[in-house]
């Protein structure tokens, strides 16, 4: 129905738009973009030979096509760099974010486990340790419940005991219900708590059914390692019984025997028949690690991270501030190249059509000036001042005007207007940020006032009417595409990839929490649970007695270690004289006389070089009876801490020596020990490695 340069435009148009999309449909392979777009060049150009041949093909459109084919790109990576740039630094955010959130969560979960520790067990040993001039009819209970306590910290149930020492505090009974256990165990059996202390409750429950059930009063206990496995087994002469003819509603063996190793991933069974005795099996067996779930199933339930959707929303603003950061300066790049190389030609070229030319001249120094304004805090990366972006819009508006206004009605849209095309850039950028609705009314006013220059200043016809209408089609409905875009990417985009963002820190956050209090609490019970957990046991069920001065010794040494725990969390400026200090403390509660000694120049010293540092002099107060002497030497590369026990408890407890010099000697500390007339002298010495970076000058 169109012909002539009607028909050329919409086809100019129409090839226009889609070498410049080209560019975004094939953003990863950029090469074939450009290719594309140089075939619909081609094609265009051959179009306009073949439809006019005396003309030729038309230059100044196919370069200003190629132009807006390499302003496309350049829009595209300057928006993708953005992009990049914004993950980048919102990863480094989250970071620092993730570490502070770690430690924040770590230092709360260890305050609350060290005062579960400080208001039970170590209240309970300690009140152990200082005498037996009282009634001790409540420790059994209170003892019982302390072990429930320290069974339930996370973490407490993968530390290694001796079953062979739980084994030995289990209960045989009293009066005609004791049972005696004659206890036959191959070797020490390291043994995670949680197994150990399920292997334990079970011989428990089995011992108290031998003396109502059996009929005899006594028992085997033997206990061994098997194929890599540890076996205990618990077996007598009694009567014996059907196991298949157990009533359900008895939950003896399948709850507390065979549902409980069950339950710690081990295995239990009995074995019996009439008047052939009984003989019940535990077996634990170490499985490697399971891998941990890549679904986000485990952190579910773990504690979240403190203000996570106010988090949220600072990512989502972050994100959508750095796309809009480069969405506003491609938007300039497209303004100012356009203006500077094909607007520039236009005006140059066509100064003798404008009424007056100085109007289109004075409009295009306005426009550039607007677009330095806004550039100036692009650059600089702050947004707009909404008084300035105020006047610059108004600014492109009067441009808008002018242009409309000083060119002949016929050439508006047409080669010689180099405003109608270009003022939608400008508008973009200023106006990014808002809803697309702004942007909708700021192209329809720049329309209006080309339609009222069409109408005031002539009549147009038919073809410039379209004309006109194809312009405004091609070119500012192309604006308002990219706008729409744009501003889906900021509104839409952005919170989604925001949102998905914060979702995944948040997981990877909840993991690193786990990770750190799993990491801290086996840390922090390594020393305990092979100690605590068969004196809290032997309390709990009265194998131990608190009158037995052995045992109240034992009680003293494990109070000072929890103490010595405790004071890891303080913030001191010297750490290892805060720990033992507290080691003191008990010892002097229990009546000790102690002197304390300090030579040399105080240094850090790494908290797990501390732990081991401090053991065995935590060992020697515990066992002293009268006075001590502790003194801490620090040399250039060394520290050296020794202590003097006056009257030691006739050095029936040295296994617990024994086992600190173990420790000791894993974090590369030096154990001495001597004993003279009933006094121990023990010192312990670290030194610096050179590369380590410690330096204790």
């Amino acid at each position: 129905m169109l012909g002539g340069d009607v028909a050329d435009a919409m086809v100019e148009a129409i090839v226009g738009i889609s070498v410049i999309t080209f560019q975004h449909e094939w953003a990863t392979r950029p090469v074939v973009g450009f290719t594309l777009a140089a075939l619909g060049a081609v094609v265009c150009a051959l179009g306009d030979m073949f439809s006019s041949p005396a003309h030729g093909a038309d230059a100044v459109h196919l370069a200003r096509m190629l132009v807006e084919v390499g302003l496309s790109r350049g829009a595209h990576v300057i928006v993708r760099a953005r992009a990049r740039a914004a993950d980048r630094s919102a990863a480094t955010r989250a970071a620092l974010r993730r570490e502070a959130e770690v430690a924040a969560a770590r230092r709360a979960t260890e305050r609350e486990h060290l005062a579960t520790l400080h208001d039970t067990a170590c209240a309970t040993l300690l009140m152990v340790s200082q005498g037996d001039d009282q009634d001790w009819s409540w420790l059994p209970l209170r003892a019982a419940r302390d072990l429930d306590a320290l069974s339930a910290m996370p973490g407490f149930g993968t530390e290694s005991i001796d079953l062979s020492v739980l084994l030995g505090c289990v209960p045989e009974g009293v009066g005609q219900a004791r049972v005696q256990v004659k206890l036959l165990v191959t070797g020490p059996l390291a043994i995670p708590s949680g197994p150990g202390l399920a292997i334990f409750n079970g011989v428990r429950e089995a011992v108290a059914n031998v003396a109502r059930h059996a009929g005899v009063r006594e028992a085997e206990l033997r206990a061994w390692t098997e194929d890599g496995a540890v076996v205990v087994e618990l077996s007598d002469a009694g009567r014996g019984f059907a196991p298949e003819s157990v009533p359900a509603r008895r939950r003896g063996i399948s709850a507390s025997i065979v549902g409980r190793m069950k339950a710690v991933g081990g295995s239990a069974s009995v074995a019996s028949r009439p008047g052939a005795g009984t003989r019940v099996q535990w077996r634990w067996q170490e499985r490697p690690p399971a891998s941990p779930p890549t679904d986000g199933t485990r952190a579910a339930g773990l504690p979240g991270p403190p203000g996570a959707r106010a988090q949220r929303a600072a990512v989502v603003r972050f994100i959508r501030g750095q796309l809009l950061q480069g969405a506003r300066l491609a938007a300039l790049l497209i303004s100012l190249v356009a203006q500077f190389t094909v607007s520039l030609g236009q005006l140059t070229a066509h100064q003798d059509v404008y009424g007056p030319a100085w109007a289109q001249t004075s409009a295009f120094i306005c426009l550039a000036a607007v677009a330095a304004t806004g550039g100036a805090y692009l650059l600089r990366g702050r947004r707009i001042p909404p008084r300035v972006r105020g006047w610059s819009v108004g600014a492109v508006l009067a441009v808008s005007a002018t242009g409309a206004f000083t060119l002949p009605p016929e050439r508006l849209a047409g080669p010689e207007d180099w405003v109608f095309g270009l003022i939608g850039w400008h508008a973009l950028f200023l106006l990014a940020d808002l809803r697309v609705r702004v942007l909708a009314v700021f192209l329809g006013a720049h329309v209006g006032l080309n339609t009222l220059a069409m109408f005031v200043l002539g009549s147009p016809t038919v073809a410039e009417s379209t004309g006109m209408g194809l312009s405004t089609v091609s070119t500012c409905g192309f604006q308002f595409s990219v706008g729409v875009l744009l501003m889906h990417l900021l509104h839409d985009g952005a919170p989604a990839a925001g949102s998905a963002a914060a979702r995944e820190e948040e997981l990877r956050t909840r993991e690193r929490i786990h990770e750190g209090m799993q990491r801290d609490h086996k840390e922090r019970y390594r020393a305990l649970t092979a100690t605590t957990v068969p004196l809290l046991a032997g309390l709990g069920h009265g194998v131990l007695s608190p009158h037995d001065d052995d045992v109240r010794l034992r009680c003293g040494v494990e109070a000072a270690r929890m103490r010595r725990l405790f004071a890891e969390s303080d913030a001191v400026a010297d750490p290892l004289l805060n720990e033992l200090r507290a080691c003191v403390e008990v010892a002097e509660h229990q009546g000790v006389t102690v002197s304390l000694a300090i030579r040399g120049r105080r240094k850090e010293v790494p908290v797990e070089v501390r732990r081991d540092l401090i053991d065995p002099v935590a060992v020697v107060l515990g066992h002293t009876r009268t006075t001590a002497r502790v003194t801490v030497v620090w040399t250039p590369r060394a520290v050296r801490v020794s202590v003097v026990g006056q009257d030691f408890a006739d050095g029936r407890r040295t296994g617990d020596l024994v086992r600190a010099h173990h420790r000791a000697s894993a974090s590369k500390v030096a154990l001495a020990k001597g004993a003279h007339r009933g006094s121990v002298w023990v010192e312990t010495m670290w030194e610096a490695p050179i590369t380590s970076g410690v330096d204790l000058t």
